[in-house]
Parts: structure tokens; C-alpha cells; sequence
């Protein structure tokens, strides 16, 4: 038996990104205002200040991820309250929190949130017929 989990036609999306990658997702995240508008973001800290500023608009902001902000992220994908990650992280650079970045990407998946790494993946993600309806989705049973 598995359990469903029901995505309404609003998504709940966290995006995160490395220093690296933050112009690149800023710049994503404008070029796609539109279809953001219809949808609740969260981000960490420095990240949702910036989309803020970019996209005039609430963004929902945790700590900084380094001082808790990507493990706050990962509670809310484990209690159901986020439906997509959209999170721009540099795979040529090593983190000072690799740990945490490995847990946020393991709940994801574990999850089976939709979880976008790249501007090509976001850019498929968004662009679905299924972001404006609702999706079930299968929570996979891990015990």
C-alpha cells in the first residue's frame, strides 16, 4: 500500500542556491516571474532576500543555508510543506555545510518531491500542463 500525497494546482516551491549559482537562479527566477506569481516560494536566507528585491513579491525566507536554512527547507519537504525544489547548487565547488546540502537533496528524493538541479530541469518543470492542476503524488514507504 502506498501513501498519496495530494499537490494543489498552487505549488509550495523552495529555491535554494550555492553563492555560485545565485545570479543564475535570480536571472531564472525574473525571466520566469510570471509563472512563479502563481505559485508560494520559499528560500533561504540571502537567496529569498534577492528574489524579493527581483520579482517584487513575498518570498517566504529561512535562515541562511549554512546556519540552519537548507535542514528548515528539509523539515518542510519531510512535513509535506513543500511540492518542489528548485536548487541551483555548484557541483565544482565544496561547501562548508556538504552534509546539509547531501540531507536537503536525500529528502527530495526520498520524498519524491519534483526536484529541479539546473536551469534545464526548472525550466521543464515549470513549463508542465501539471503545474496549473492538482498531481498526486506516491509517497514512497521506507519502514
Amino acid at each position: 500500500m502506498h501513501t498519496i500525497r495530494k499537490i494543489g494546482s498552487r505549488k509550495r516551491i523552495a529555491l535554494v542556491a550555492h553563492d555560485h549559482k545565485k545570479a543564475e537562479l535570480i536571472e531564472w527566477a525574473v525571466y520566469n516571474k510570471t509563472a512563479l506569481a502563481r505559485h508560494e516560494l520559499i528560500a533561504t536566507g540571502t537567496t529569498g532576500k534577492l528574489l524579493e528585491e527581483k520579482l517584487d513579491r513575498p518570498v517566504k525566507k529561512m535562515l541562511s543555508g549554512p546556519l540552519g536554512g537548507d535542514q528548515q527547507i528539509g523539515a518542510m519537504i519531510a512535513e509535506g510543506k513543500i511540492d518542489i525544489l528548485i536548487f541551483f547548487w555548484d557541483p565544482m565547488e565544496a561547501q562548508p555545510h556538504d552534509s546539509d546540502v547531501k540531507a536537503l537533496l536525500r529528502l527530495g528524493v526520498a520524498w519524491n518531491i519534483l526536484l529541479a538541479c539546473d536551469r534545464a530541469t526548472a525550466d521543464f518543470v515549470l513549463t508542465s500542463p501539471l503545474m496549473q492542476e492538482e498531481y498526486e503524488t506516491i509517497i514512497p514507504d521506507y519502514t
